[in-house]
């Protein structure tokens, strides 16, 4: 039931991302239209540009001089945008958390547990 919950009721914003990948990192652009949460640090809404390689992930802020780097470990299930790079978020009180990040239809990454 939580799973559904959470794909069903607790996904808050999936965002199709420009992507432009190399061969050893993948790299997507975004714009996050509201602050939000990864492992306990909360980033203001902006642009940013996420790279992520070996299961480090990098979050840079394009504007708003935001650095995060973080462990991330593969997430289950499959992208809910289909085969789009995609940002999904679950959103409890009044925070937006981040929860997976797509790269493709089957691989997907979420932040690993601190």
């Amino acid at each position: 039931m939580p799973s559904h919950i959470r794909k069903a009721g607790l996904l808050a914003a999936v965002f199709v991302l420009l992507v432009a990948g190399s061969a050893k990192a993948a790299t997507m652009d975004v714009k996050v239209p509201f602050p939000f949460v990864v492992q306990d640090r909360t980033l203001p809404a902006g642009h940013y540009r996420v790279t992520e390689e070996e299961g480090v992930v990098q979050f840079r802020g394009e504007g708003n001089h935001e650095n995060l780097y973080f462990m991330a470990v593969p997430a289950a299930g499959h992208d809910p945008a289909g085969n789009q790079p995609t940002l999904s978020f679950t959103h409890s009180e009044n925070q937006y958390r981040l929860s997976d990040i797509w790269e493709s239809g089957a691989y997907g990454l979420e932040p690993a547990k601190r």
